[in-house]
């Protein structure tokens, strides 16, 4: 999905807005691998602050990053790009609320439940029924507190300073939900399914997702993890991808690889370019990390979100 512009406010207002927060810039790239087609689907606003009205005058600036990584086709996961930030845009509480990440994670499991039954009546409408799924995993940022939201094994991580060991590090912001976790594996034999191979009925791979209306019977659920973590001045960029890249690159291995493109002098803006050095940097990071992926022998569509964290 393209990136939605910043809303309509004169530029003086929006540097008002950016004044003491993280500036945020999302990049993204995608690879088919050795797939027929492209399955995944991704949504970077670096800005939506005007479409969460419930935030006005609390939240100075709101910000979505969403990687979809579809199976069986690719009307799940263009569901959820087209409509999960929708559903939390009418769903989310306003910041008065007593107790307001309670509230959050409550409204979010709403959002995940109602954007996967839209999806599961519109399949089971077709003839033949759709059987596609999706995993989902994404971030929502209301200053710079992010909401972290996942299902399956798309991953998010932050690529943070740390300053006692004098080197950067990953840090996981999601949980991956495999059918041979022993809770996910409970759960799924207690609705009367089975995991043979390490897949759901021996073929599905994950045990959360949007969609696969023939799972949910057999304890495949929407209910996502949530987590909330803070940005800190000691943090360089966010990372959301497909399992198509971690089936070839650890965190730590593509946090690595993305810092020495960011530190590479030969990365230059090309002639006639309008780009920033740190953007042109960035883009080729996120580029040359999915290709090196496919190289690397993952088979599976691969798409990589970067977002650049800075301070002013």
């Amino acid at each position: 999905m393209s990136k939605r512009p910043i809303d309509d406010q004169p530029s003086t207002d929006i540097k008002k807005v950016a004044i003491g927060l993280s500036t945020l810039k999302g990049y993204v790239a995608e690879r088919k691998g050795e797939r027929a087609d492209m399955q995944d689907a991704h949504v970077i606003l670096d800005n939506c602050t005007a479409d969460f009205t419930q935030f006005a005058d609390k939240i100075q600036r709101v910000a979505y990053y969403a990687v979809f990584d579809g199976h069986g086709g690719h009307r799940a996961s263009k569901h959820c790009a087209n409509h999960l930030h929708q559903h939390l845009m009418q769903k989310l509480p306003k910041y008065e609320v007593n107790n307001f990440p309670k509230e959050m994670k409550k409204m979010i499991f709403q959002s995940f439940k109602s954007v996967d039954e839209e999806f599961l009546k519109e399949a089971s409408a077709q003839k033949p029924v759709w059987k596609d799924g999706t995993t989902v995993c994404c971030i929502l940022l209301l200053d710079d507190t992010m909401y972290i939201m996942n299902l399956g094994d798309s991953k998010a991580i932050l690529c943070r300073y740390n300053s006692e060991h004098k080197k950067h590090v990953s840090v996981s912001l999601s949980k991956d939900h495999n059918p041979t976790d022993y809770d996910e594996r409970q759960r799924i034999q207690k609705l009367g399914g089975q995991v043979r191979e390490g897949r759901v009925m021996g073929i599905l791979e994950v045990s959360r997702s949007i969609g696969d209306g023939q799972y949910k019977r057999c304890g495949v659920i929407n209910t996502p993890d949530v987590k909330r973590c803070q940005l800190t001045s000691n943090d360089r960029f966010l990372l959301i991808a497909c399992d198509g890249l971690w089936k070839v690159y650890s965190p730590d291995q593509a946090i690595e690889f993305i810092l020495n493109v960011l530190q590479d002098n030969s990365v230059q803006i090309p002639e006639g370019s309008t780009k920033t050095l740190e953007e042109t940097r960035f883009e080729a990071a996120c580029n040359k990390l999915a290709s090196e992926a496919v190289r690397k022998g993952s088979a599976d569509n691969v798409t990589v979100l970067l977002v650049s964290v800075s301070k002013l």
